[in-house]
């Protein structure tokens, strides 16, 4: 009861976490690919915290920021603005990362109770199961009046960790195939913010 209660909440949280993610990003790549303005995008990006794909423009927008001070500065070599296209680079490697486990979070936990829920009902009917036996052999009758009610109730335990485990495996798959499709996004974006870079910052 505990597992299912919890990966109901999960279960809850996720879907429209994942949801409002998947929105907000769509939102902003129709911004991003239609705005001629970086620091309108990063306004825009702004509002909408719930999308990874902002969070990694913003990553990128920032460390930008600071190369463009620099190069105003009087760095603005060749060789120094490879070193730079790799510092963003990283820049949106890790936030990539970062998101990736932010959006992971808790799902692990459904994939927990899909594997062990079946094994805890299983170990309580096997449990009652030897209860019902053990009155079985203190009351020295064995007719289907005296078995059946505790094998009955045994054979509960199992069924709970069954409807536990079911809408767990079945929402861990549905959240880990979402998940997946925002990190290609997220990975395809990155790429395409580092190409802008170089066709339109690199001399």
């Amino acid at each position: 009861v505990f597992f299912s209660l919890v990966s109901w909440y999960i279960i809850g949280y996720k879907f429209f976490y994942l949801h409002k993610a998947q929105s907000e990003s769509d939102e902003f790549l129709e911004n991003f690919w239609h705005s001629k303005k970086l620091e309108h995008i990063y306004e825009v990006a702004e509002g909408l915290k719930r999308s990874p794909i902002s969070q990694v423009f913003k990553a990128g927008y920032i460390e930008l920021t600071k190369i463009e001070k620099a190069k105003a500065g009087g760095r603005g070599d060749q060789a120094g603005w490879l070193g730079d296209m790799q510092s963003i680079e990283r820049s949106l490697e890790r936030t990539v990362q970062s998101e990736l486990t932010h959006l992971e979070s808790m799902v692990p936990f459904l994939a927990t109770t899909g594997s062990a829920a079946p094994f805890v009902g299983l170990f309580g009917t096997v449990w009652g199961i030897m209860n019902s036996f053990r009155s079985i052999g203190e009351q020295g009758a064995a007719n289907l009046a005296t078995v059946a009610p505790g094998i009955a109730e045994a054979l509960i335990a199992t069924a709970i960790g069954l409807m536990a485990a079911i809408p767990a495996v079945i929402a861990f798959n549905y959240f880990v195939r979402r998940i997946k499709v925002l990190h290609s996004e997220m990975e395809a974006f990155s790429s395409d913010f580092l190409n802008i870079i170089k066709r339109h910052f690199i001399k």
